[in-house]
């Protein structure tokens, strides 16, 4: 059957392909910019199923009605009752949220959506869907209702390869190829152009939203979209451009009036593989081949013929009980597999006796790919997708594990010599492998596709202050500057994103603090290898089998001031622990350093703020960026750019406060230009030319600092550097 859209209202559906690409403030910033725009009624509605309230904290509302209170109101949406169930944003903005708080879950029947939709419809001429990126037959009844759909998705190749994979899916599920309109959002330099992206995508791409981090932390700590709070602003001007696109021409019109098939189903996210003969092949087609079958069959008689749990638990790290366990293993390996299996080749004979014995005693398929140097990141989900990253590239490995089971068995070998547990309790836990790799691990029920492993790999050979400089992440001045600023005792924070390259940047940075001061590290899991002889390192625990016992972050930097410490060095600071971390740096404890997520120097300030918050201390907003601005002397921002590599963005100092607002200063900074040949991102790393406010400082205690430091003239920005290692 098909479905004709209702003219009388526009429905445009937003989604993205991935977290993170910013969905949820576009959707916002587009409702406030038709408002405007058209001078006519628009409705806002939050149906991402994954929404934790952010439209709440985005409009600075708290919704009066949910979706899921409105699609099972019995009485009639109109013009009299519309009040009580639709929350007034200030802008006049009609807004309906999908929870009140972070604890409540959307949940709505898709069959109940249409009714209330079409009422709604009757009151405002225009609805704005913020989607999410989790597509479930609720939001596939909202894709058959919308006039346009617009996917959301950064300039980068992840992002795009994540929303053109979702784009496909939907379309495969027939909805029209026309419906779908590309939006570029967060665009600055280094990015891929608009030109590149929509051969990527074979789509001519709608618009573009330019990236402006201070306006958009500053919308996000105020709750006034850019829209309103910035309205000459380049962001706003690019919405209202948006808007009169979509809105001109009969542009929604001519979309609307498509046909498009009613009922559909939510499309899978797992697509399947293709097989040697050509025809598809399902994730359990790949587990019951043969050779699994026969790996799986080996197991368990291994298991049957000896105890391994009790066998590894009895080494206790003992080198030569575990070379003698071994020993026993594979030589009984070696006779189950010339039982079951005789007349195997030598070669193959010997890859299943070690993938068996990988599997047993180590860690199954994972051996091989942490015994390669160009890994340097694992990520598992499930037992037959493996991904890996080498050089900034992420690919699916060929290897698998042979079930679940062996990839949980795997996972509980991680965590249990470290005291650590994975349960339907406790499902997820943060570990390490005896060479320091870190190592997240998820399980059935949160992880709904099987356990998942991401394991971030330690380099085996330690990264020098040399490197960095040999891959073009920055320059000897720039090393110079914080080798001074560290020797001297300045707060410092490091800032960046996921796989930025955060905390080994830290453990280089932390080589520059002299070895006669007393160092005190804090980690949830300890990876920092700092050379000095004077270390104390700490690592969190979590809860025992009754619920007792954690000790947490914040626990660990608040012992660590009794431990006489000269430096703190806390791994990641992620929760209530900033509060204590800054009251420690305002109090006496200069030098220390820590890490933090956050997209550039500016959003780093906002995130401390947001993080102290979190503490449960009820502080005024002006105090708690006294203490950072009391606190915190220099930002390091580092990235990882759309090729893959890891450059120093921003060296940034801390100057004070102006009014309620934390002043920054930026002294060095990497200015991207473009791309060369083998589209690896090429630009320069610039002296700003302004001289910190802590140099005079240093200099009245007679340490002497070239003024040339902080100039072009050594050959700052006069040397062009291209990609680098990530």
């Amino acid at each position: 059957t098909e479905i004709k859209m209702n003219p009388s209202f526009h429905i445009i559906s937003v989604l993205g392909g991935k977290g993170g690409v910013g969905k949820s403030v576009f959707s916002a910033n587009l409702a406030l910019a038709f408002l405007r725009e058209l001078k006519s009624r628009v409705l806002l509605i939050d149906l991402d199923a994954e929404s934790c309230g952010d439209q709440n904290v985005i409009l600075g509302l708290k919704p009066l009605k949910t979706m899921s209170e409105i699609a099972s109101f019995n009485g009639q949406i109109n013009a009299q009752t519309v009040s009580t169930l639709v929350t007034k944003h200030p802008s006049g903005l009609g807004f309906i949220g999908a929870v009140k708080s972070a604890m409540e879950k959307l949940s709505v029947p898709p069959e109940l959506m249409e009714k209330p939709l079409n009422s709604l419809g009757a009151i405002f001429p225009y609805i704005i869907l913020d989607l999410g990126c989790h597509i479930g037959d609720l939001q596939m009844k909202a894709l058959e209702k919308s006039s346009a759909v617009i996917v959301v998705s950064t300039p980068e190749i992840l992002a795009a390869n994540q929303s053109l994979k979702l784009m496909n899916q939907l379309i495969a599920s027939t909805l029209p190829t026309d419906l779908f309109q590309i939006v570029l959002n967060k665009f600055g330099p280094g990015a891929l152009s608009p030109q590149v992206l929509s051969q990527t995508f074979k789509k001519n791409i709608l618009g573009v939203i330019p990236q402006d981090d201070n306006a958009s932390s500053a919308a996000l700590q105020t709750g006034s979209p850019v829209v309103i709070a910035q309205p000459q602003s380049q962001i706003a001007q690019a919405y209202h451009e948006l808007t009169r696109k979509l809105t001109s021409n009969n542009f929604l019109n001519r979309l609307q009036q498509m046909q498009r098939p009613t009922g559909i189903k939510a499309p899978q996210t797992v697509t399947s593989k293709v097989g040697p003969t050509g025809a598809p092949t399902t994730h359990t087609d790949k587990r019951n081949n043969p050779r699994n079958l026969l790996k799986e069959q080996i197991h368990r008689e291994l298991i049957n013929t000896m105890n391994l749990k009790k066998g590894i638990t009895e080494t206790k790290g003992d080198a030569e009980k575990e070379r003698q366990l071994f020993s026993k293993t594979q030589q009984v390996i070696s006779q189950l597999v010339d039982k079951m299996q005789p007349g195997l080749s030598r070669d193959e004979r010997s890859q299943i006796i070690k993938e068996v014995l990988d599997e047993a005693l180590g860690l199954g398929p994972l051996e091989t790919l942490l015994a390669e140097d160009s890994v340097t990141e694992i990520m598992v989900n499930g037992a037959d997708r493996i991904f890996v990253e080498r050089s900034g590239k992420i690919t699916l490995s060929p290897v698998t594990f042979t079930s679940n089971l062996h990839l949980r068995n795997v996972i509980e070998r991680i965590v249990t010599p470290l005291g650590r547990r994975i349960d339907e309790k406790t499902p997820y836990v943060d570990a390490r492998l005896k060479d320091g790799s870190r190592v997240n691990a998820v399980i059935e029920p949160i992880a709904i596709d099987g356990p998942s492993l991401t394991i971030r790999k330690f380099a085996k050979k330690p990264v020098t202050v040399d490197n960095y400089v040999q891959w073009g992440s920055m320059t000897e001045p720039m090393i110079d500057f914080m080798r001074i600023c560290v020797e001297n005792g300045l707060n410092i924070i490091i800032s960046g994103g996921t796989g930025s390259g955060k905390t080994t940047l830290l453990n280089v940075m932390s080589s520059f603090i002299p070895s006669t001061e007393r160092i005190v590290t804090v980690e949830d899991a300890a990876e920092l290898q700092l050379k000095q002889e004077h270390v104390v390192r700490l690592e969190t625990r979590p809860a025992n089998m009754e619920g007792t016992g954690s000790v947490t972050i914040r626990d660990l930097v608040r012992n660590s001031l009794r431990m006489r410490p000269d430096r703190i060095v806390v791994g990641e600071c992620r929760g209530g622990e900033a509060l204590d971390m800054l009251s420690a740096m305002n109090t006496g404890h200069d030098g220390s350093m820590t890490t933090i997520h956050a997209n550039s120097p500016r959003e780093a300030i906002g995130r401390l703020e947001t993080l102290c918050l979190m503490a449960g201390m009820d502080l005024p907003a002006k105090a708690i960026r006294e203490q950072i601005a009391g606190a915190v002397d220099l930002i390091v921002q580092i990235s990882r750019l759309s090729d893959g590599s890891r450059k120093i963005l921003s060296i940034t100092e801390v100057a004070g406060m102006q009014g309620e607002t934390v002043t920054l200063q930026e002294i060095f900074k990497f200015k991207e230009e473009g791309f060369d040949k083998n589209r690896r991102i090429i630009g320069q790393f610039q002296a700003t030319g302004l001289i910190p406010t802590f140099i005079e400082e240093f200099e009245r205690k007679g340490l002497k600092i070239p003024r040339t430091l902080f100039s072009n003239d050594m050959g700052m920005g006069l040397k062009k550097v291209s990609g680098g290692k990530p």
